[in-house]
């Protein structure tokens, strides 16, 4: 949910307008994630902000600007204020370090007070941004009163820069100095909760420290002048501990970065990052230990093209990502399929634990459950292992039976949904085999896994999912395959799937000529306050996900149910004016689909049908109804080109009821609390 980002320049002149901006847009590429207000924090000059008391350290005061609302209100606030401060928008640094967060409110109503970075206090001695919740603030915060400190904000955050000053008074008051990470470490052992933390302090000038313990932290790496991206790997402390020019960024996203570098480390929990002189060392935090122990890490390359954080032709992301899905399924499957064998490296040390399991359980929230329920049915058909499905945070809440002979599947866009890893643990607790299926490399889900798939869909900045959605079926789709590749019995059902798969891509392009068609049924909903969806079998998840999607960003209540309960409930909602759309492709279900299709006209349903190309006649003989006719392909796919009308919908819906589609009212990307 909230965002980080942070800039240091070493040995390179930046004037402060370009660390501004550098900030500011490193915020605009979090803004997907969801987000209510935002801040930034930058060095002042020592002669340029007055001060009634005299400081209590020698160098430049940091400057925090804070604003409510969207990026953009705290650019104008921004620029306002280095106004009135007189700061010279042309100096240039050598060294400088900047902060940036976007926030997501849990504790306290978004407002300035609210926004981080959150300060020490007077003389903003220590900044930090966060992401994530301090689950014992409250007893922190009671301790901290006591020893004088008066807090202004309402959020939990407040507690951690406060608590550094608490430590650095304290350690100052003895004899000797203490570094940066000494602060932080002992910052780190009072703190309990899920949290990611960027550290400023004017105590240690042109200095950044980063921490994570749950939420995802990256560090990006740019040498200038050097030859850093030629190579795969490098070792982080050997590129940094030189004079040479470079930036140095932290975020919480790799969309934040790919544009000023492709090396990369993801930082693993409980470790702390220290930039310092242009050299970057990594310790790991231990309870048991005083001190923490060095860590050496390698950097990896980003495969990421800054094209795809542009919206490029398209006027909003969402639509820009509902027409690459031809695009993201074909790069889903490059180097998996060959020769008619589906090669998943991933699991390939694993599958035979897997194929041996008592139970499959896929767990998941939202979009990627729906995934997975559209994966349920071929995954049975093909492994004949039993797969379960849970919502992760049912699971958790019910203290869900796992044994250690099941495989937990764990699906998850960002590989950051709190309710996910927070069951992760859970299963792993009860000895589970726990694959993870992510769109996110380097995230707490790929790192805490035994072993799993990447999706590969590529960066998807709108937050109502569509092409994270259909890549995660069809990953899913071809664990199936491989799990069940030694059964002689579905050979000829695997064959027609993997040629099924192969085509696929070519069946999405075609399904997306319905654009126009679906802008003119969204015109035609677009003053109705309901819509119910109707699926079964392969396609009850494309009813729940297409509900999903026309409540995610249209803002209209809608429905996705399973047909065969119609009779036990629902059919007491259906008149003349209630939209109905039921999918009906051909499948297993077709004719109980007909079924429901008749029982809904004898009440004088307003239905949409969904159908399979030359099945008009079938569904709707009498030609009452509004019908939608898509592409047949092999059942277990048919839930991925059914989707895509219904993302359509909901998008032209959104569009022309004037809501923001890519960024919906009160929801986040990256659901990283509970």
């Amino acid at each position: 949910m909230c965002g980080i980002f942070a800039y240091l320049n070493y040995n390179v002149g930046r004037e402060r307008r370009y660390i501004l901006e550098v900030l500011l847009n490193g915020l605009r590429r979090l803004e997907y994630r969801g987000y209510d207000s935002s801040g930034i924090a930058i060095d002042s000059d020592t002669s340029s902000v007055t001060q009634s008391k005299s400081k209590p350290y020698d160098t430049a005061p940091p400057v925090v600007f804070r604003q409510e609302g969207k990026i953009e209100s705290l650019v104008s606030s921004v620029y306002t204020e280095v106004d009135q401060l007189n700061l010279d928008l042309e100096k240039t640094f050598l060294v400088h370090a900047g902060i940036a967060h976007t926030r997501w409110a849990t504790h306290g109503v978004p407002a300035p007070r609210n926004s981080h970075p959150q300060s020490s206090g007077e003389f903003d001695e220590f900044l930090v941004v966060h992401n994530g919740i301090i689950t014992n603030y409250e007893v922190l915060k009671q301790t901290l009163v006591r020893h004088g400190f008066t807090f202004e904000s309402d959020t939990d955050t407040e507690v951690i820069p406060k608590l550094a000053k608490f430590v650095f008074d304290k350690a100052r008051d003895g004899e000797g100095g203490v570094t940066f990470s000494q602060v932080v470490t002992e910052v780190m052992r009072q703190l309990e909760g899920a949290y990611a933390l960027i550290f400023k302090s004017p105590h240690y000038p042109n200095e950044l420290i980063a921490c994570k313990r749950g939420s995802t932290l990256l560090l990006g790496v740019n040498e200038l002048g050097g030859e850093t991206s030629r190579h795969l790997f490098h070792d982080v402390k050997a590129l940094t501990a030189n004079d040479k020019p470079k930036e140095l960024f932290f975020s919480s996203d790799l969309c934040a970065i790919v544009e000023h570098t492709k090396n990369y480390a993801a930082i693993e929990d409980n470790e702390i990052v220290h930039i310092k002189d242009g050299s970057v060392s990594i310790l790991k935090f231990n309870y048991e230990k005083e001190k923490p122990a060095s860590v050496q890490r390698a950097l990896s390359v980003l495969e990421m093209e800054v094209e795809q954080i542009k919206k490029g032709d398209f006027d909003h992301f969402m639509k820009k990502e509902i027409h690459e899905q031809p695009d993201s399924l074909t790069t889903s499957m490059r180097g998996r399929l060959k020769d008619g064998v589906v090669g998943l490296g991933g699991l390939k040390d694993h599958m035979r634990t897997i194929r041996r399991s008592r139970r499959i359980i896929f767990i998941g929230c939202g979009t990627s459950y729906h995934a997975a329920l559209a994966a349920r049915p071929i995954m049975e058909e093909l492994t004949d292992i039993p797969v379960t499905m849970e919502i992760a945070s049912d699971m958790l809440d019910r203290k869900a039976l796992i044994f250690k002979e099941d495989t937990a599947v764990f699906v998850s866009q960002s590989g950051e949904t709190a309710d996910t890893l927070l069951a992760l643990e859970y299963a792993l607790q009860h000895g589970a085999l726990c694959v993870g299926v992510t769109n996110t490399v380097g995230s707490t889900l790929a790192r805490k896994t035994h072993c799993g798939v990447h999706i590969n869909a590529g960066c998807e900045i709108g937050v109502a999912s569509t092409k994270a959605y259909t890549c995660q079926i069809v990953v899913m789709v071809m664990m199936a395959l491989a799990i069940g590749s030694d059964k002689m019995s579905t050979l000829a059902q695997r064959e027609a799937i993997i040629a099924g798969l192969t085509k696929l891509p070519e069946k999405v392009h075609d399904v997306l000529k319905l654009d126009g068609e679906m802008k003119a049924l969204a015109q035609s909903l677009i003053d109705e306050q309901s819509l119910l969806m109707f699926g079964r079998g392969n396609n009850y998840a494309t009813a729940l996900e297409g509900a999903l999607k026309v409540k995610e960003v249209a803002l209209m209540h809608s429905e996705g149910m399973l047909a065969g309960e119609m009779k036990h409930g629902p059919l007491a909602l259906v008149d003349e004016y209630l939209p109905i759309i039921v999918i009906a492709t051909r499948d297993d279900s077709f004719s109980k689909q007909q079924s429901v299709i008749q029982q809904l006209h004898a009440r004088k349903g307003r239905l949409i049908v969904m159908c399979s190309e030359g099945d008009a006649s079938l569904v709707c003989p009498d030609g009452r109804s509004r019908v939608i006719e898509v592409p047949r392909v092999v059942d277990c796919l048919q839930p991925i080109i059914n989707i895509i009308p219904m993302q359509l919908l909901a998008y032209h819906l959104t569009v022309l009821r004037g809501y923001n589609v890519d960024q919906p009212r009160n929801l986040a990307k990256s659901v990283t609390t509970q």
